[in-house]
């Protein structure tokens, strides 16, 4: 009986030293080949666009969910079940972008965030290859933020592989197409897995010698003291000031994870139950730029369970920012149910003046 205790006593032994052993191998590898991007990378562009960049423009922002977190989806970092929605669901929401993207082709800029490349969790669908498809008059860029070779959490079902970033259309040819990445990180190995969050910056030929600079931006999320995003906006900032000194056009758009300074965060609750969101400082830039968006439509949902639009917590942090010499003229926000995303998109349309 004691040779067979301590029989089992070694295999337990020797299956605790094997998941130690496979743990360890897994952070050297996920630290080895950890995305370690430097701080501005200049980036191609497909495509060819028009020279010719006209006074009035109309700007689409929309974060896409990597197709996979439509009005049937929860997600289990955001307190629900699902870590690898089914590939029919994935292919529904994929179709609907792909229609709706395509019929939003009046717009001269499409700006879109969570764009999957190639990544188990949307099935290894290329949805930036699908999408310049369908905008074949675009040119387009892309700049990643989230490269993973194996992201093994959870355990029970892991993520696995993820290529995925900021995709940016225009009908206009960029003269530049740079990637800056945020300041800012979590803690090691944590920073192996999570996004490496950045802008991706194009600039374009305006009247009178001036460029129009748009930037494409999606900033952290899961960051509940907010030190990352004060990071984020601070750099940010002086990226903008920067320009607009020189005398240039600046929008920015996109999913910011935070909510405007002067909105409510409780302008859609339906329940008791609510959110937070950190408001962006009313102090931020001076008071002659202008944050854009439209307070009768949320652009985003909670993800703990599929929508319900009866108690499903909204808010709005999908917008833009514009200088001082940009005058808006309209901004929409469009309510599809939360169809094909937890986001919603937002139109814009401005004067260069």
């Amino acid at each position: 009986m004691g040779d067979i205790i301590k029989m089992l006593l070694k295999l337990v032994l020797f299956f605790i030293v094997l998941g130690l052993l496979g743990f360890i191998g897994l952070l050297i590898h996920g630290t080895l080949t950890a995305y370690r991007p430097s701080e501005k990378i200049s980036l191609e562009h497909k495509g060819k666009g028009s020279e010719n960049l006209p006074d009035e423009l109309v700007f689409m922002i929309w974060n896409i969910g990597y197709s996979g977190l439509g009005e049937e989806s929860d997600f289990f970092y955001d307190g629900g079940k699902t870590v690898i929605p089914p590939k029919t669901n994935v292919e529904k929401n994929k179709n609907g972008i792909l229609t709706y993207v395509r019929e939003s082709n009046y717009a001269d800029f499409i700006l879109l965030q969570e764009v999957d490349k190639k990544s188990k969790r949307s099935h290894n669908i290329d949805q930036f290859n699908g999408l310049s498809k369908v905008l074949e008059s675009f040119t387009s860029a892309c700049a990643i933020n989230y490269q993973v070779g194996y992201l093994p959490y959870p355990f029970n079902e892991p993520m696995g592989n993820i290529l995925s970033g900021l995709a940016s259309f225009s009908k206009y040819n960029p003269v530049e197409n740079t990637r800056f990445q945020f300041p800012g990180s979590y803690s090691w190995p944590k920073s192996n897995y999570f996004l490496k969050r950045c802008f991706l910056l194009q600039r374009f030929k305006a009247k009178g010698g001036k460029d129009l600079v748009v930037i494409n931006t999606h900033n952290s999320a899961y960051d509940s003291g907010g030190t990352l995003k004060s990071q984020e906006m601070e750099y940010l900032k002086n990226v903008l000031l920067e320009e607009y000194q020189k005398g240039n056009y600046v929008v920015v758009g996109g999913d910011w994870n935070q909510i405007p300074s002067n909105f409510d965060n409780n302008t859609f609750k339906k329940t008791e139950e609510t959110y937070e969101q950190i408001p962006i400082p009313s102090d931020y830039l001076p008071g002659d730029w202008q944050w854009v968006y439209d307070e009768t439509v949320a652009t985003n949902r909670k993800l703990e369970e599929p929508y319900d639009a009866a108690k499903t917590f909204t808010t709005v942090i999908d917008f833009f920012l514009v200088s001082p010499n940009v005058r808006v003229e309209a901004v929409v926000g469009e309510n599809l149910d939360f169809k094909f995303s937890d986001h919603q998109p937002v139109f814009m349309k401005v004067v260069l003046e």
